[in-house]
């Protein structure tokens, strides 16, 4: 099956992870096991889905943890998705692992965010207030910061993603932990502002209804193929239909008509800065 999909691209992570710590390369796994390496990079890449039978003899020579394999093999099940997918792996960190991989993949991404700054803008200090908040175990809480300030590489690497992020201007306000925390995460959005693959646009609150207003999305664009990425506080769901995401492209132009100017954003922010920090 030649699918690229978002559990096709998870599987793939998972599978090059495992031939990656047992320090084989392709072609080594490939003589081992006894086919070609250019099968194993369409499988680890996502551009080809293996079967579980083909999973299990990729598996067969490597050393891994009986419950990372029980989870690969898991994933083999129903590796394609269907068009409106919800990820339900066995744990959370594998259902993160397609976002990590798509965005890595992506050449470009728009985050539209009515709520709170978008992942990819976090600083560890408003992650991390988040997910106290929210309740999340005390030993799982550093792990997912380091994992989303581990994502925002893409923004800074030498091919960087084109990253649009519209924020909505009621986040400007949403106060998340203390005014250290606030003023740390404006003093960062005004930095990454400035890097050219990065437009940061504030929506205004007071323009009337709009599309947007439907819910926040995150748009992932890859070489043929794109993506809508959906996330709840529970799950996460990938949005693959063509026709589907298309209805999530028609809202971008939408929000950038009504949005404010990189410079009337800036400006803003800095406002934020000012009066967070009482320095005039």
């Amino acid at each position: 099956m030649n699918r690229n999909t978002s559990k096709a691209i998870a599987l793939g992570a998972r599978l090059r992870n495992a031939r990656k710590a047992n320090n084989l390369s392709q072609r080594a796994l490939a003589k081992k096991i006894g086919i070609v390496h250019s099968l194993l990079s369409r499988n680890e890449n996502g551009l080809r889905v293996p079967t579980r039978t083909e999973v299990i003899r990729i598996l067969e020579p490597l050393h891994i943890s009986e419950r990372d394999r029980e989870e690969i093999l898991a994933m083999t099940d129903d590796p394609s998705g269907s068009p409106l997918a919800v990820i339900e792996l066995p744990e959370r960190r594998v259902q993160l692992a397609a976002l990590v991989e798509v965005e890595q993949m992506a050449r470009e991404v728009v985050s539209w965010a009515p709520l709170i700054i978008p992942g990819l803008l976090q600083v560890s200090s408003y992650t991390r207030t988040i997910m106290e908040a929210a309740r999340i175990p005390d030993e799982e809480v550093a792990t997912r910061v380091a994992v989303r300030m581990g994502r925002r590489d893409i923004l800074t690497r030498r091919n960087p993603v084109r990253y649009t992020a519209l924020i909505g201007e009621a986040v400007l306000s949403q106060r998340i932990g203390t005014r250290e925390v606030m003023a740390e995460q404006f003093d960062h959005l005004l930095m990454m502002s400035a890097h050219e693959n990065v437009d940061l646009r504030i929506v205004p609150t007071a323009i009337g209804w709009h599309r947007g207003l439907g819910g926040a999305f995150m748009l992932l664009k890859c070489d043929g193929t794109a993506f809508a990425h959906l996330e709840n506080p529970v799950s996460s769901v990938f949005v693959q239909e063509p026709a589907t995401v298309a209805g999530f492209e028609a809202c971008v132009p939408e929000l950038l008509k009504v949005a404010m100017s990189p410079e009337q954003s800036f400006e803003l922010i800095a406002k934020e800065v000012q009066r967070t920090t009482g320095v005039a």
